[in-house]
This record gives C-alpha cells, structure tokens and sequence, in this order.
C-alpha cells in the first residue's frame, strides 16, 4: 500500500483478449507510468537467466527459438492445454516477476507521476494485489471475448474458449475490483470510463 506522500499504484486487470493494454495506453496518454507484468514476465526468461535454464528442464528445449529465446507461443499452446503443466509454469515464472514488479514498483512510488499503473493478467490468481492500492477490472462480454481472441491470436473457437476457461472466471474478478470498465462497447465509450476512473484517482490522492 501507498504511504503518506506516494504515487498511487492502480492494478489493472481483466480476463484475456479484454482489453487490458489498451486501458494501460490510454492511462499512459492520460500521464500515468504503466509496469506490464507481461514485460517483465519477458526480462525473467531472458537467454541465459535462471528461470530459463528451469523451464527448459522441465519443458524441454523445444521451447526455446533458434535464437535461444523462449518460444512464447508454443509454450502457451502447451499449458493452456494442461492444468497440471501451467501450474509448473507459474510456480517458477511468478515468483521472478514478483521479485521485479516490488522492486520497479517501489522505485516508481517516488517519482513524480499522477498515477503508476501495473497492469497484470494473473493480478489475483498470484496474490499481486497487495502490491497496488487499487485495482481495476476490464470486462467484457463473453461471446465478444471469444470473437477477439479469435481475431487476435488468429484461433478457431474452440481454442479460444479453452484460453478462456483456464483463467479464473471474469464475475471472479469483478467481484475483487475498486473500479470495473466495460469494453464489450465502442473504444470513446472504453476511453470515457477510463478517463473517468483517471479523474478520479488523480484527483483523491494528492501529488507528491
């Protein structure tokens, strides 16, 4: 939680294909410092890091690039299919991106930003809401999830529905929110709510 004097950190999360990053941009638009999960999920299995080294002992060395990268996808495709191997997944990966997230989180706290947002797919599923002062989720309707992830990722529906079914359910995060935007709309409506949530935020906690 923030102290006295500190820059308010806002967590953003939300189901997949939600609309998570676009959210993060416009707070960026807006003036805030986004941390994306996402990215330092990249810095922690970096070529030649330690939690490399792990995951290609128990996966295997099939997903790593030529290049000696981790093959993000093919790894996806695996555990999303495979409860028992996602959790191996995340028992290594999400203690280094916590590790990361306190300290660049804690760096930030100081500086001079209206608002720090840490934008995290798996905010709740790994306990990371008590890094942050707020959270917000972005929802959106089922059957317009499933038609953007298939768009996005270029998967049949099937697959798609299987991506949504091995996170937590979005009604569970709701339920866990300060503040919930709804994307299922147009981006000037997605854009208003959250320009409003930014108002608000930035006008109830003073600048350092």
């Amino acid at each position: 939680m923030s102290s006295a004097g500190s820059v308010m950190v806002l967590g953003v999360t939300g189901g997949i294909a939600s609309g998570k990053s676009y959210v993060s941009a416009i707070m960026a638009e807006l003036g805030a410092v986004v941390v994306s999960a996402d990215d330092l999920a990249r810095e922690a299995v970096a070529p030649g890091s330690p939690v490399l080294d792990q995951l290609v002992d128990i996966f295997g060395k099939n997903i790593l690039t030529e290049a000696g990268e981790l093959d993000r996808s093919t790894l996806g495709h695996r555990i999303f299919q495979n409860h028992e191997e996602r959790q191996k997944l995340n028992a290594i990966t999400l203690p280094a991106i916590a590790a990361l997230s306190e300290r660049r989180l804690a760096a930030l706290r100081s500086k001079a930003a209206p608002l720090v947002v840490y934008e995290a797919p798996l905010l709740f599923e790994a306990g990371a809401e008590s890094r942050v002062d707020k959270t917000l989720v972005v929802f959106v309707e089922a059957e317009i999830q499933l038609a953007r992830l298939c768009a996005r990722d270029g998967i049949d529906r099937e697959a798609a529905a299987a991506r949504v079914a091995a996170q937590w359910p979005q009604y569970e995060k709701v339920k866990r929110a300060d503040f919930v935007v709804d994307n299922s709309g147009s981006m000037q409506d997605l854009r208003r709510q959250v320009e409003a949530v930014f108002r608000y935020l930035t006008r109830a906690v003073p600048t350092p």
